[in-house]
């Protein structure tokens, strides 16, 4: 019986349970996250002091679309991984930026999935603060603000206000806590439901 094809969903799954397994473990894992005011969806963030970015790119994808995916990830976040099979390898070194990480998935023969890391990624220099600002919703923008003197600016105007207050570095780990939180507040709430309806069930 021959091997499943690598797809994106077989990839995902594999890599948020290798990252679960990494000596440092993230402190989540969001899958679908939007970014750049929604312009482009993040396959997998892992939530580390920083959001780490990894697009993923199965047998069946064309690696070329990095090429207008990154203008949206580069803004967004500061360190970036490109998770990829064998086939777009040598494709992928020529067309990804530098300061990409790029992985390499292997099926093996009893189905399970490996990882060869064959760069590290760097720190992104084309981080964008306002548009990095734009991952978050207009409530958690507010309360980097510390106040609510702005809620009746647009989200725009707010990004431009916490860019001109906040280093790059500061405002990465900002948007990371927050991303953290709505994270912990979204499973809460689905703890919530479910123990609601197990109630109603029993």
């Amino acid at each position: 019986m021959s091997n499943p094809i690598l797809n994106d969903s077989l990839i995902r799954k594999a890599l948020i349970q290798n990252l679960s397994n990494q000596k440092l473990k993230p402190r989540a894992v969001i899958e679908e996250l939007r970014v750049y005011n929604g312009n482009a969806i993040a396959d997998v963030v892992a939530l580390f002091n920083e959001a780490h970015c990894f697009e993923i790119k199965g047998a069946t994808d064309k690696v070329e679309r990095i090429t207008v995916q990154s203008t949206f990830y580069n803004a967004a976040f500061r360190r970036i991984t490109l998770v990829i099979t064998e086939s777009s390898l040598s494709r992928a070194l020529k067309i990804a930026p530098p300061f990409w990480g790029i992985m390499v998935a292997h099926m093996l023969n009893d189905d399970q999935i490996s990882f060869q890391r064959v760069r590290s990624a760097k720190q992104n220099p084309e981080f964008t603060k306002e548009l990095a600002a734009l991952t978050l919703w207009k409530s958690e923008m507010l309360e980097l603000l510390q106040g609510q003197q702005h809620h009746r600016q647009p989200r725009d105007i707010l990004a431009q206000l916490i860019s001109a207050n906040t280093r790059k570095a500061e405002l990465s780990s900002h948007i990371c806590e927050m991303l953290l939180n709505r994270h912990l507040t979204s499973r809460s709430k689905d703890l919530v439901e479910y123990n609601v309806r197990d109630m109603c069930i029993n």
